[in-house]
This record gives C-alpha cells, sequence and structure tokens, in this order.
C-alpha cells in the first residue's frame, strides 16, 4: 500500500495522520485548519495521498474520545519503521505509559535498559511522528517540571491537564 492521509475532526482542532502498509506512520497535534494540520507532520507528505485505510475509523473514534476527556489507550498500529533500535525502544516503552500516569527521561532510559541516556531518550522523543498515541507528553523532567516537549511546553500541559496529571 502506498502512503495515505487521513483527516480528522476533534474537539481540539483537525488532526492530520499518515498510514502505511503497517499502520500509523505519523501524526499531528490538532491545529485550527486540515492545511495546518498536514504542514505540521513531521514527515515527507509529497506524493500521499487522501484515504481512508482500516484503522482510519478506529482511530478517528479513540481521538474524538480522548479529546474530549475520555480516559483509553489507542489502539491502532504504529509502524515503527524509520527510526533506530534504541529510538523504537523508546517510543514502544513511552507508547506503553498508562494515562494520567508519568514518567522521567531516567525512569524510561533504565526501563529501556540504558540507565545513563536519559538525554538520548529526550532526543528519541523529539522525533516522535506519532504524538498522543505515542503519548511522550507523559515525559517529564526528574524534578517534575514539564521540559523538552516539541508541541511547545503549553500544549504538553493542556495534554496532562486533560488527563488530570497533577
Amino acid at each position: 500500500m502506498k502512503r495515505m492521509f487521513s483527516i480528522f475532526t476533534t474537539p481540539w482542532g483537525q488532526v492530520a495522520a499518515v498510514w502505511s502498509a503497517a499502520g500509523l506512520w505519523a501524526m499531528s497535534f490538532p491545529r485550527a485548519s486540515a492545511a495546518e494540520a498536514l504542514a505540521a507532520l513531521k514527515t515527507d507528505t509529497a506524493g500521499v495521498g487522501e484515504g481512508y485505510p482500516e484503522w482510519a475509523a478506529g482511530l478517528d473514534g479513540e481521538l474524538k474520545r480522548y479529546f474530549a476527556g475520555e480516559r483509553l489507550d489507542f489502539t491502532v498500529p504504529v509502524d515503527w519503521g524509520g527510526y533506530t533500535p534504541f529510538q523504537a525502544a523508546v517510543l514502544r516503552h513511552t507508547a506503553a505509559i498508562p494515562y494520567g500516569v508519568v514518567e522521567g527521561y531516567g525512569q524510561v532510559a533504565r526501563a529501556i535498559g540504558h540507565p545513563r541516556a536519559a538525554r538520548a531518550v529526550g532526543g528519541a522523543l523529539h522525533i516522535n511522528r506519532t504524538p498522543v498515541v505515542v503519548p511522550c507528553h507523559r515525559v517529564i523532567g526528574a524534578d517534575g517540571s514539564l521540559v523538552g516537549f516539541g508541541g511547545g511546553l503549553d500544549r504538553k500541559k493542556a495534554l496532562l491537564d486533560l488527563e488530570s496529571v497533577q
């Protein structure tokens, strides 16, 4: 399957998703318009056509429910291709952090067997192509501070507030 994109309307705005044969390849944070959402993707969209693969309906419903404040775990398959093994390990671990729970960068590093790699964890999270589904906003500084979020610290705080993380 050639990559394709879908646009979803959520209570927070328009979200663009790019799909591969393996699942969700990339996703934007909510934006004011579909054009802004597509432009914000962390992937090249040249030659990507609009489509609605089998997983899109599920993600559409889950995004609507999540941004409406419902506690849920995303079920859409993520395409981990294009990441190094270290990056994929960080992102897979992050995808498993439960709703409403936060972990520090050092905790993630220890959990994946690289206890001295907290900075590298931050680098891997920075290139996360599928924010929210892979909830990098749930990774915080060792002192509980909100640091290092590619979507902006205001958005990180808003997502944690949505999940009622104190």
